[in-house]
This record gives structure tokens, sequence and C-alpha cells, in this order.
């Protein structure tokens, strides 16, 4: 009788377990799917490559590193604009046509540096109340206008002469402008700051 009656649980749950151990040792199939889909090869390969090299794997990583290059090169260009060194400045004033248009405008006396502290003045007198003040601030207006536009025609003329002789196989094209726009700076405001004293030509 007790053979009949015994609990068959584990003669049931046997083979069972014997059937998932002979299902975990066998290999699985390559087209069977793995729970993700698997990656293009260039996919990759490009993780791969980014992995070896260093980069960034997320936007944000890249994101940052880029801030982090930009403020680098910023500050660069500022140490750069200060001490006049050619490796790290601003496209506009790279090559040897600009910093011979900068050195031949910091080695001359030009009228329309003084520009904004005598529109400051000629402005002052313009507001006072009387007739003559006013008469005069004006007539001083026109004054400096027509000195620093005779000043500034003859400097180009003398600057794209000084450029042709000295760089006749150089592309100029802007120089002449970039020298007049210079003038228009008070000298110790200047960026790059001068790097010859005045008088001492270039």
């Amino acid at each position: 009788m007790g053979l009949v009656f015994r609990s068959r649980s584990k003669e049931e749950k046997a083979p069972t377990n014997k059937v998932t151990a002979d299902l975990s040792k066998q290999p699985r199939d390559p087209q069977a799917p793995k729970g993700r889909p698997t990656p293009k090869r260039s996919d990759a390969q490009s993780q791969r490559r980014r992995a070896s090299s260093g980069a960034p794997l997320d936007r944000k990583e890249a994101m940052k590193r880029q801030r982090e290059a930009r403020r680098a090169d910023l500050a660069k260009q500022r140490e750069a604009l200060a001490s006049g060194d050619e490796r790290y400045l601003p496209a506009r004033d790279k090559g040897p046509v600009r910093r011979f248009v900068r050195d031949y405008v910091d080695s001359r006396f030009c009228i329309a540096e003084f520009f904004l502290p005598l529109a400051v003045i000629i402005l002052i007198l313009s507001v006072i109340q009387v007739q003559n003040i006013q008469t005069i601030s004006l007539l001083l207006w026109l004054v400096v206008i027509v000195l620093i536009v005779i000043d500034s025609v003859g400097l180009s003329f003398r600057l794209r002469k000084q450029l042709n002789q000295r760089f006749p196989d150089t592309p100029r094209r802007g120089a002449v402008a970039y020298g007049l726009m210079r003038t228009l700076q008070m000298r110790r405001l200047r960026l790059p700051k001068p790097q010859v004293k005045r008088g001492e030509r270039p």
C-alpha cells in the first residue's frame, strides 16, 4: 500500500530539472534572440574606436569637452592679444602682413585715435545753452571730421605703398581697412597691444 499512496512530487520534478540542466548545456542557436538587438557593424566599430581613442561615448561628455577646449582657446587668445604671440592670435590678426600693419599704425600719431575723447568734449560743449559755445562745438566737430578724413586718406596711401613694396607676392586684401580701423582705437586700448614705440619704424 505504501507504493500505491507514495508521493509522486519528487518523481515528477526530477525529469523537469534534468531537462533544464540538459538545455542549459546545449549551445545557443546563433539565430535565437538575445534580449537586445544586435548592433550594426559600423556602430560597433565606431564604439570600439571611441573607446580606444579616449573619445567621449555620450553627447553630454562631448559637449563638456568642447566647452573646456573653447575656454582654453579663449584664454590663449587673450594672452596672445596682450603679448603679441602669433600662434594663438585670432585669424583676423594673424600673419606677417597684419603684424606689419599694426606696427606701422602704432609707430605714428593718428588724429583718429583721439576721436573718442574729442567727441566727448564736443558733446559736452554742445549741451551748454550758450549760442557762441554751441557754434564753436559745431565748428570743432567739422574740423575734427575733416582732419580725420585727410589723415586717414594719407595713411591709406602710404600704407598701401609700403605693403606693395614689402609683400608683393602675399595676399593683402583688407589690410588697409584693418589699419584704418586700428587708428580709431586709443593706443592703450588697442588689441593686440602695440609692440613698437611711437617714432620707431617697423
